[in-house]
């Protein structure tokens, strides 16, 4: 069924038809009557084409459509999607970005347990980087991976960690020349080239905004304490 949402401030219209992606973009549904800046049409080629080339059924296939679909349009729209888990504490966002099975949700996972009702997840796999006004923010989105760890909410983001495994715990700040190669490795590039200016563009203010940091970790506390004092400055 057709209908209205809000994300990420943007008012999107979606046909969502299998049963994953209905239940996980409710808590995003917009009452009323309004245009979409974004509009994602039921696709049925599409989604044949995807399950063609993964194996996968049409609700993972709707999955990928539409966060992809989505996803496309946000850099002309002034923003982009990382690859990351995004963990909120006292009201500000950090994320932790890395390829699949690396241990982002695990180390984000520690952050709940050391910090309690002071943190909540934003979104587990697929956040969104806003940039408005000069302000830089992180915003939940209901593509969030195979969980559905995600909430309807924007917040200020404060840092960007790229993550990869250690036996001992380290995080050392990174250039932003640098940290625009780590995130481009982690987000969707466009093939047109005036979609992939902007994308560049994006990234290239939000990391002259947020310090990227990388580190290497365990799971424990230890580590998302080490990152927390590391990240907040505080």
């Amino acid at each position: 069924m057709y209908r209205l949402y809000k994300i990420c401030g943007f008012i999107v219209g979606c046909d969502f038809r299998c049963p994953t992606m209905t239940a996980r973009a409710e808590k995003f549904l917009l009452e009323g009557k309004a245009e979409p800046a974004i509009s994602i049409p039921f696709n049925s080629a599409a989604l044949a084409a995807i399950s063609g080339r993964t194996g996968l059924d049409a609700d993972n296939a709707e999955i990928i459509f539409t966060a992809e679909s989505f996803y496309r349009a946000l850099p002309l729209r002034g923003g982009f999607m990382l690859h990351s888990s995004a963990v909120v504490v006292d009201g500000e966002a950090y994320l932790f970005s890395a390829p699949s099975g690396t241990g982002k949700s695990t180390h984000t996972g520690q952050w709940l347990r050391l910090f309690g009702d002071r943190a909540a997840i934003l979104n587990d796999d697929k956040p969104a980087i806003m940039l408005r006004g000069g302000s830089v923010t992180a915003c939940g989105t209901p593509w969030s991976g195979k969980s559905d760890l995600n909430i309807n909410a924007e917040f200020p983001l404060r840092g960007i960690c790229i993550l990869g495994r250690s036996s001992t715990n380290h995080i050392e700040p990174v250039s932003a020349d640098a940290a625009v190669y780590s995130l481009l490795d982690q987000t969707l590039r466009p093939e047109d080239p005036s979609e992939m200016a902007a994308l560049l563009s994006c990234i290239d203010k939000a990391v002259s905004s947020v310090r990227v940091w990388r580190m290497g970790c365990n799971i424990s506390t230890e580590a998302a304490q080490m990152a927390y004092d590391a990240m907040s400055g505080k």
